[in-house]
């Protein structure tokens, strides 16, 4: 027999365990349904179980009262049994596959809800329909993208309740959580924000009215996101000769090399010393100065990957040169935010959703770097000068 479901009048303490996603974007689009929650039962013991690369992001999130974090190298059978301490009676689990599933049926928490699957259904007391009438993201095949280019398609663009952010409130709304969107969030503090960027070497302000802009060239996913590195150095050098900006790179170690080749062309493009200010970051930093680094941006351009998402939760605008993906599913904040500068081509292959491009990657080389200084000469104030 299954448990019931709480009400939404049920204000009686309970404890609910949320099994968090595992990719950076994807829990930044979390955030609106965990604070749901929060608002639907203040009184609850709510827990997230997340992997450890991603617990910077959840320390003092004002939805979690407690974070349980594991390492990719732990089995689904010793998290399960970690987590029988915890007297958990609900589970809530916004991944689709079925190990997630798996480890809160082996923690024995007695309600567990998740998005119906075949390869979980034995694991879940309380399987979720998607919601119906919604489009997904489906990859291209290689044929497809050619066929696009003789014939391009005319289908209607997506609805604004495409957006992921819309997916996870779905299944908090499942236990009753209000499901009216909200942007995700996500909170750095000032002592915070001295403190890295006091280790970092960098001032709390930029000296003679200079302001923090970042760039992330990186994209985890695959190339069919990135968006070519010599375009991001010609951006830097037409905002700089308008505007008075210090420039931070971020990424990870796999993104040290277009990083280095970012900052070493603009450093070597004014040979009369008078070139950009740039701190190349790859590498230094860990996600939690991350988003503290983000927050004291006045803006990013970035490519449709995590740190776009970070910077959009922590309230800074972004440019993003969109190529293979589609804003309708994971732009930043949510659909329609006027903050941010959303960059695409009239490419008839896009969005294909692939990590690479069978063809020559048009969809980004036809985005010029002209738009994304415009637009962010625009962010920073400049253009009505």
């Amino acid at each position: 027999m299954r448990p019931p479901l709480p009400r939404r009048d049920d204000t009686a303490p309970r404890r609910l365990l949320i099994r968090g996603v595992n990719w950076l974007g994807d829990a930044i689009m979390t955030t609106p349904a965990m604070m749901r929650l929060r608002q639907a039962f203040p009184r609850w013991h709510i827990a997230l179980l997340t992997p450890a690369k991603l617990a910077g992001l959840w320390i003092d999130h004002p939805a979690l009262d407690q974070m349980i974090s594991f390492d990719p190298s732990e089995s689904c059978w010793q998290i399960g049994r970690r987590l029988r301490s915890g007297g958990f009676e609900l589970g809530l689990i916004f991944p689709n596959s079925a190990r997630s599933a798996l480890e809160l049926w082996l923690a024995r928490i007695p309600f567990r809800a998740g998005l119906a699957g075949r390869w979980r259904a034995g694991f879940l007391t309380h399987p979720i329909e998607p919601r119906p009438g919604i489009p997904r993201m489906k990859k291209r095949s290689a044929a497809a993208i050619r066929r696009a280019l003789l014939h391009p398609p005319t289908s209607p663009a997506p609805p604004a309740a495409a957006h992921h952010v819309f997916h996870y409130l779905h299944l908090a709304a499942s236990i009753g959580a209000d499901p009216s969107p909200m942007p995700p969030c996500l909170r750095v503090s000032s002592r915070e924000t001295a403190a890295v960027l006091g280790r970092l070497g960098l001032a709390l302000e930029p000296s003679s009215g200079a302001r923090y802009v970042g760039l992330n060239p990186g994209a985890e996913y695959g190339p069919a996101k990135r968006w070519p590195v010599d375009r991001f150095v010609d951006t830097v050098r037409r905002v700089s000769a308008r505007a008075r900006v210090h420039w931070l790179l971020f990424g990870g170690g796999s993104d040290r090399a277009a990083c280095e080749e970012i900052a070493g062309a603009v450093e070597a493009s004014d040979a009369g010393g008078s070139s950009p200010a740039i701190a190349n970051l790859a590498g230094r930093t860990s996600l939690r100065d991350l988003c503290v680094l983000l927050g004291a941006c006045r803006a990013l351009l970035t490519n449709d990957t995590g740190p776009m998402h970070v910077a959009a939760a922590v309230g800074t605008p972004v440019v993003v040169p969109f190529g293979s993906t589609s804003p309708a599913f994971t732009g930043p904040g949510l659909p329609g935010d006027p903050r941010h500068r959303l960059l695409r081509s009239a490419a008839p292959c896009a969005p294909c959703f692939r990590p690479t491009c069978p063809i020559d990657s048009r969809c980004l080389r036809e985005i010029a770097a002209e738009s994304a200084a415009a637009a962010l000469l625009d962010l920073l104030g400049e253009l009505s000068r």
